[in-house]
């Protein structure tokens, strides 16, 4: 048993390191305006079914897709070719329009401009988002090694994540990390599955309500 002064030492770091951790809480105001909540439904509906028809159907002519000058139906069929077998397009977009997102607002009055999902809007300004994630899911174990056998350090809910460079975390013959290599901002290191890591700046959905029609107007990433 440890002596009281370690013990009571130990819950004094424990506060310190928890008092530094941020987070970003889902949010979904979806429902704040019915008509774009029956769109999203249906919209979700469409892209579990990979309904490329109705997708279509409700994309802005002039949706932007890129900061390089990327825009239009046509250059989205190009990119995303969803009228094809194996398009990336659905594994890209249920992630973001199956997790909440916010209204835009002109000061204190909320537009009829929404974006999805909740990890954009919501992130806060003061930190760089090329440099930070966010803990995708709760209950997210981190681990002391790249692999799903190793020793869990804690487990992370939403917490704000500073990314770092590891070889370890890049799976073998292919591009894309199987695990991240990340450090909470209360000093908690370690791997998360890349799945539960998500950047604020990945592809986010933006919709706008135009003459009484909801129109997905961007799908894009990068800042």
């Amino acid at each position: 048993m440890r002596p009281p002064a370690i013990a009571i030492l130990l819950f004094i770091l424990t506060i310190g390191v928890l008092a530094q951790e941020r987070f970003v809480r889902p949010v979904d105001e979806a429902k704040l305006d019915p008509s774009f909540f029956s769109f999203r439904t249906k919209l979700i509906e469409a892209a579990e079914s990979h309904d490329a028809k109705f997708i279509l159907g409700i994309l802005d002519p002039k949706i932007e897709l890129s900061f390089g000058g990327d825009s239009g139906i046509q250059d989205f069929k190009k990119i995303w070719g969803i009228e094809k077998p194996g398009s990336k397009f659905w594994e890209e977009f249920l992630p973001v329009i199956k997790n909440g997102g916010s209204f835009f607002r002109n000061g204190q009055r909320r537009t009829n401009t929404f974006f999805a999902p909740y990890t954009f809007n919501s992130f806060p300004e003061d930190l760089d988002s090329f440099e930070h994630s966010v803990i995708f899911g709760s209950n997210v174990n981190l681990r002391e090694r790249p692999d799903s056998s190793s020793k869990v350090i804690a487990t992370l809910s939403y917490n704000i994540v500073k990314m770092e460079n590891d070889e370890n975390a890049t799976s073998a013959g292919t591009d894309l990390p199987e695990w991240y290599l990340v450090k909470t901002l209360g000093g908690l290191r370690g791997y998360v599955k890349a799945d539960y890591v998500r950047s604020p700046i990945a592809y986010r959905a933006g919709f706008e309500k135009k003459r009484g029609v909801w129109k997905m107007i961007a799908f894009i990433s990068g800042d």
